[in-house]
């Protein structure tokens, strides 16, 4: 009895003493531009570098993360409660492999998902790492109800958002690193003074991160500080050709085309416009704001190219695709087609009328049995009657 009390005392002692088994590590993002600055230029499309480690990955599982640029405020997280367009906004851009790059996907390992993630895998410790454009200071969000609201990355605070993909709410992959907004253009010196070190210092100092899930603030530093060298404009669109402002020129007459072939009510619409001003910001919309779509991004050569669902209800005829976000806004006017019957009505009818063919076959196989059993039971109730 002496030996058993002992060696109850020894392992309470023991599991007093033993440390604790170390806690899982909470997720954590760096975001570094082409300078490895978390800073992102107000006018010109900048690539954005996007490393993560300690996240939740689930071997095989169904999605991953959705990797965003946008701004949140307050209690924004989906596990709690938050919702798209209300409690958080993000560039919107289109959940296909090869869309413009504002949004990207990053599958869990093993996932079977991951061919249609345009961010890569994520590794069984939880680490990822991907690229993210961010067009410029403004965007224009929109809500589950469509509804389009501007941000202003100027006058609030902006960064990466990751968030579970494919509607699974994850809290430990809902994070928000805040970015600082600041011009990356190389800019001419004034006459008589050399280049300022601490101009250089304020576009390179990433400045105060606020916490994730920090509501809107205002003032936050935009000056117009120097760049370093000309990698300092990254992403789409890359750097105007006017020889150092980086303000580009049009090139070329802007028009603007569809895919006439693909233009039937409810189907996707193809279009590509050129001739606009490089590293500017564009969205398309259909008549007076039947359908829009955007912001799309307008590359170096002065061309952008994207897709716009057609509504369902559009009436059949000649229709107009607009571009709006330039000075000389180009259109075409296409004819829409209706939509095609759907086969499911068709294979509708075609089952009532073999319900209705079977119903009279029904009949007249029961008049024809009627008929052979009649004599069998004339003669039953004849023998009873003997």
């Amino acid at each position: 009895m002496t030996r058993l009390l002992a060696a109850l005392l020894l392992a309470a002692t023991a599991a007093l003493v033993a440390p604790a088994a170390p806690a899982s590590a909470a997720a954590r993002v760096t975001v570094a531009n082409p300078d490895g600055d978390a800073v992102v230029d107000p006018t010109y499309a900048t690539t954005l570098t996007v490393r993560g480690t300690g996240f939740q990955a689930v071997r095989g599982g169904h999605g991953g993360i959705y990797v965003f640029f946008g701004a949140v405020k307050g209690t924004w997280q989906p596990s709690r409660g938050g919702a798209t367009g209300q409690d958080y906004w993000y560039v919107p851009d289109s959940e296909a492999r090869d869309n413009q790059g504002f949004q990207k996907y990053v599958a869990f390992p093993g996932s079977d998902t991951a061919g249609s993630a345009n961010g890569g895998a994520m590794s069984a410790g939880g680490a990822w790492s991907t690229s993210v454009v961010v067009p410029g200071a403004t965007f224009r969000a929109y809500d589950r109800s469509d509804s389009v609201r501007t941000i202003d990355c100027r006058t609030m605070t902006c960064g990466v958002i990751t968030i579970g993909a494919h509607g699974i709410k994850s809290a430990r992959n809902e994070t928000f690193t805040p970015v600082r907004v600041a011009s990356l253009q190389q800019q001419e010196p004034a006459a008589g003074s050399s280049s300022a070190p601490d101009a250089q210092q304020g576009s390179s100092a990433p400045g105060a991160a606020p916490e994730a899930g920090a509501p809107e603030a205002g003032s936050v530093p935009t000056a117009d500080a120097a760049g370093t060298d000309e990698g300092g404009q990254g992403g789409q669109g890359g750097k105007g050709g006017d020889g150092g402002t980086g303000r580009g020129a049009a090139v070329g007459a802007p028009t603007l085309e569809v895919d006439r072939a693909s233009a039937v009510a409810g189907n996707v619409l193809a279009f590509t416009a050129t001739g606009l001003p490089p590293g500017r910001q564009v969205t398309v919309v259909l008549d007076d704001g039947a359908a829009g779509a955007g912001p799309f991004l307008v590359g170096a050569d002065g061309t952008t190219a994207g897709v716009l669902t057609l509504p369902e209800d559009a009436a059949a005829g000649t229709h107009e695709l607009r571009v709006h976000g330039v000075e000389e806004p180009p259109s075409v006017s296409f004819a829409i087609a209706a939509a095609e019957a759907e086969p499911a009505a068709a294979t509708s009818d075609e089952g009532r009328a073999g319900l209705a063919f079977a119903g009279v076959a029904g009949v007249v196989l029961l008049a024809a049995v009627g008929r052979a059993a009649y004599p069998l039971l004339r003669t039953r109730r004849v023998r009873r009657a003997a």
